[in-house]
């Protein structure tokens, strides 16, 4: 993301559709959780990829960004674990993850058009 525009562009609508698709849940009261051994399974799938994707990049702006996306996959895994979790706190859940997901939209931006250099590595 650090070397190429369209990448950190590319992480800004991902992260923005995710965003307004949390956003607009918790506005139209849809409240469900998914607790599925499915769903679980694949948020164990991208938190190994994020989190290894955190740790292999040099680029310390893509390591936030990887990081903030990290936290949001280990709190969707919580969740989907967390069957006996009450209406509150899914719309709480649904804000933070929104919130996450809007900063990490903000974060791929500070990836676009910077070329990486030895002092970001």
């Amino acid at each position: 993301m650090c070397r190429t525009s369209l990448w950190g562009a590319a992480g800004f609508l991902g992260c923005a559709y995710f965003a307004w698709v949390s956003f607009q849940r918790v506005a139209h009261n849809e409240l469900t959780w998914p607790h599925d051994l499915w769903t679980a399974a694949t948020y164990v799938v991208w938190i190994v990829l994020l989190g290894t994707l955190a740790i292999d990049t040099r680029c310390l702006r893509e390591r936030f960004f990887f990081g903030i996306l990290l936290i949001n996959f280990l709190i969707g895994f919580g969740m989907t674990l967390w069957r006996t979790i009450s209406q509150a706190d899914v719309r709480t859940a649904r804000l933070a993850t929104g919130a996450l997901w809007t900063l990490a939209a903000v974060a791929s931006l500070t990836t676009v058009g910077r070329k990486q250099t030895q002092s970001q590595k």
